[in-house]
């Protein structure tokens, strides 16, 4: 039992010293575990509690898949959507919580499009053309993505496309192409993005790639297993599919025609018209 006393209070230290975390939040599972704990009524380590709630067979736990952003909400200020939006892209430009990603960034790119949009695209990071440029999705990945939105009836000036992170992640000196975020990356600056989506209130958005899936839900599955089935965040439902980066790389009808698949649903989701051409789209060579 002091063995587990141990380790959970050395736990709570690196949350406080290192995390800056002040409180932590305990399940009733959890803080009745913790009490018997201390009163040094567990069962050996290793053994079932019968006491626990069973999910799948298997004890419940009260280790989360996901250690939520320690950052507290940010206050939103502006009277219109458009105002509250600019407001919070000035605070982004002026964050400096990764020294790392601030010496290497051009530009910090918060994101563009509609204020009132009722979809709204997520994707991991700025690249090297979206940081020169200080806009999401400008590259070749982000021309295709255009494609994409306009093959749904739609243009990027009707839409809101951000990302999880708004600084392009460092890479060394003279390394070409772009890396992944990091799991403390995304959570410094994931936000940023609660307070877009906030604020923007979508009806539906579209999670390009595992890392943007992952950034918002946390680690929930592999991308293949994931895509064409809605998921929630915060009582939007999320579509997760592939990165445009990933088409690039595969450019057979049949991945393509995956994606499209995914982006009808949500089309059904917002109501919007489908043409029999659209619902066609990549079945043939």
């Amino acid at each position: 039992m002091t063995e587990s006393l141990d380790a959970f209070r050395v736990y709570v230290h690196f949350l406080h010293e290192r995390e800056g975390v002040r409180q932590v939040r305990l399940t009733r599972t959890a803080r009745q575990g913790l009490a018997r704990l201390v009163a040094g009524s567990l069962p050996p380590v290793g053994t079932r509690d019968p006491s626990l709630p069973q999910i799948n067979g298997t004890a419940e736990t009260a280790v989360p898949a996901k250690l939520d952003s320690n950052e507290p909400p940010l206050e939103i200020s502006g009277s219109t959507k458009a105002e509250q939006l600019r407001h919070l892209a000035e605070r982004a430009s002026a964050c400096v919580k990764c020294p790392h990603l601030v010496a290497r960034r051009h530009s910090v790119v918060f994101g563009v499009g509609n204020p009132e949009a009722k979809l709204m695209f997520v994707g991991e990071a700025p690249g090297e053309e979206e940081d020169l440029q200080g806009e999401p999705f400008v590259g070749r990945a982000g021309q295709l993505l255009t494609k994409m939105i306009v093959a749904m009836g739609l243009t990027r000036e009707q839409v809101y496309i951000g990302n999880i992170v708004k600084c392009r992640p460092d890479m060394p000196k003279g390394a070409p192409g772009n890396r992944k975020p990091t799991k403390q990356e995304m959570e410094t600056c994931l936000p940023y993005l609660r307070a877009q989506i906030e604020v923007i209130k979508p009806v539906a958005m579209v999670a390009l790639g595992a890392t943007a899936v992952e950034g918002l839900l946390g680690p929930v599955g592999a991308i293949g297993s994931l895509r064409g089935k809605f998921l929630e965040y915060r009582g939007t439902p999320v579509m997760p599919t592939y990165h445009p980066s990933y088409l690039l790389r595969n450019q057979s009808n049949t991945e393509k025609r995956k994606v499209w698949e995914d982006l009808l649903k949500v089309m059904d989701r917002l109501e919007m018209p489908i043409s029999e051409k659209q619902r066609n789209f990549f079945l043939k060579a």
